[in-house]
């Protein structure tokens, strides 16, 4: 921790302070300060390793408001993601375990924070807040929910979008059958709609997702009608997939959806 701040520090969190900026590029403080481009460098890298501002990227830096006692700082999970994803020109989502925690099927809080996005794939770490980024088609983003905080906004995906993905995703965020108690339960409550589940279903699933699917919502007593249209882009086939990937797969077929129902 630093002690006290020097003339270029003071100067620096003036301006920003004045000019009230919540980010400061590679080349403003020069002109500003009258800095040159080596004392600049000199001056954020200090700024940075001491914990006072955040890098997002390289030459963009997270400034705060103001500086809080003891002059260590670190960026909200708001600013830090919205920061990096405006910077790469993408879109995003909260996924995984923090949507999983975001509406209550685990209790879990993540130490981490998951999102989707399309510009950029594995972990970054803005301040003391750590980022795990899973890249994907920009087709797969969508059917989001915005969710306001005490620092800003953040896009997470939907109620109904968090479930699909806790069973299309299951391999990376461990949530088989675990997904299908949250859904059963969900549907049951009336907190989801079976035909939103379905819609989501075929919009972002894939085969395996849809016959899974189709396996808990029949089950369930779905709609016929909601499970034909479920049903529709499948292609018949003699093969089979566990129900609960992982277990082996002893238990009764579903034929219509190529099931093993291992639970």
């Amino acid at each position: 921790m630093k002690q006290r701040l020097g003339k270029f520090e003071t100067q620096f969190f003036a301006y920003a302070q004045m000019r009230r900026l919540s980010t400061v590029r590679t080349g403003d403080m020069q002109e500003a300060l009258g800095l040159s481009p080596s004392q600049e460098r000199e001056l954020l890298s200090r700024l940075s390793r001491a914990g006072m501002i955040a890098r997002v990227t390289r030459g963009l830096y997270l400034v705060p408001k103001q500086l809080p006692f003891g002059w260590e700082w670190t960026p909200d999970e708001a600013s830090a993601l919205n920061t990096l994803m405006k910077e790469a020109g993408g879109r995003y989502q909260i996924c995984g375990l923090n949507a999983f925690n975001h509406y209550g099927y685990d209790e879990q809080v993540p130490a981490r924070v998951y999102a989707y996005n399309d510009r950029i794939s594995g972990e970054r770490t803005i301040g003391v807040i750590t980022l795990n980024l899973i890249k994907v088609n920009r087709r797969r983003l969508g059917d989001t929910e915005k969710v306001k905080t005490w620092d800003g906004q953040l896009f997470y995906s939907s109620r109904v979008r968090a479930l699909l993905d806790a069973v299309y995703d299951w391999a990376r965020f461990g949530t088989l059958p675990r997904a299908y108690r949250w859904i059963r339960k969900d549907l049951r409550a009336v907190r989801i709609d079976p035909a939103a589940l379905v819609r989501c279903t075929l919009r972002f699933g894939d085969v395996g997702t849809i016959r899974r699917m189709g396996v808990l919502l029949e089950d369930e007593g779905v709609d016929g009608r909601l499970l034909e249209r479920l049903e529709r882009p499948l292609r018949p086939t003699s093969a089979t997939i566990p129900f609960i990937p992982g277990k082996p797969k002893r238990g009764r077929v579903n034929r219509r959806w190529g099931v093993v129902v291992n639970d």
